[in-house]
């Protein structure tokens, strides 16, 4: 006989075992590096995914190098599903009403999709125009994703053509897995894995170079990088804006960066190889 508190001690443990990888019940990792997700980047000729590193807005406005890139990136698509999964639920129909002042400068319409639920949160994605997820917290916006299955949707709806823009941690979840998020996991999640719609893990409010914290972060993404050689990294800084489209992966305003296997350096602005070249493969 156990006493009732080894028993439910027991029960616990054998709980959380179930929810392990496969290779952690035998008791070891994979050999292909700590705990690698599985490959899970999707693509296709008319997926554009847009991608900014955070503080996208100066003195009440998007910048004007971002403003551009919206322009170029929605083209006539002019209304705009808004993503505000990250944000404090209190927080979401203020965060609506900003978003909603600042893309109407430039013309678009925009609405929220937590002012739906269930079945008619999916509708609203199954018809949306175009996509704006915002940044906050990305392990509540990746969970609620998951949760609501809004994920596989809109990774659907992007591969179809839909125009997909991300900020701070929107750019996150469009990579492969959230990875060098800066963000304390205020939430559990599932899985690391996120839409996979970009060929790069992201690291958004990369420092510059001139940066005091610049040093710090590169060695904390090149540690990330060495211990995961099978992902690449991109670091983009504060009002940059990097783009897929049609294949090709753009750095449409800098600053950014590329790590691999411990190699790290700064991405020019215009067309890039390093990062089109993980689309192609």
């Amino acid at each position: 006989m156990i006493s009732r508190r080894e028993f439910l001690k027991t029960a616990i443990l054998a709980g959380a075992a179930a929810t392990l990888p496969g290779c952690l019940h035998e008791g070891h990792v994979p050999k292909d590096g700590l705990f690698p997700a599985a490959p899970n980047f999707h693509t296709s000729p008319p997926a554009s995914v847009m991608i900014s590193g955070g503080t996208i807005t100066r003195n009440g406005k998007f910048t004007d190098a971002v403003r551009a890139a919206h322009r170029l990136h929605y083209g006539e698509r002019k209304k705009i599903l808004l993503v505000l999964h990250a944000t404090e639920p209190d927080r979401r129909d203020l965060d609506e009403r900003k978003l909603q002042e600042l893309f109407a400068d430039d013309g678009f319409s925009s609405v929220s999709l937590h002012h739906w639920e269930g079945d008619e949160a999916l509708e609203q994605i199954r018809r949306a125009e175009a996509f704006f997820v915002g940044g906050g917290e990305t392990f509540l916006l990746l969970r609620t994703l998951i949760e609501t299955g809004q994920l596989g949707l809109i990774r659907e709806r992007v591969l179809a053509g839909v125009p997909y823009n991300g900020s701070s941690a929107g750019s996150n979840v469009a990579g492969p897995v959230i990875g060098t998020t800066n963000d304390f996991p205020v939430v559990d999640v599932p899985t690391r894995t996120s839409l996979g719609i970009f060929p790069a893990v992201v690291n958004p409010h990369h420092p510059t170079v001139t940066d005091g914290d610049y040093s710090g972060r590169v060695n904390k993404v090149r540690i990330y990088t060495r211990l995961n050689p099978a992902e690449t990294v991109m670091g983009i800084g504060n009002g940059a804006v990097a783009r897929l489209h049609q294949g090709r992966v753009t750095i449409e305003v800098g600053p950014a960066f590329y790590y691999h296997h411990g190699e790290h350096h700064p991405l020019p602005e215009g067309f890039s190889p390093e990062l089109t070249a993980l689309v192609k493969a």
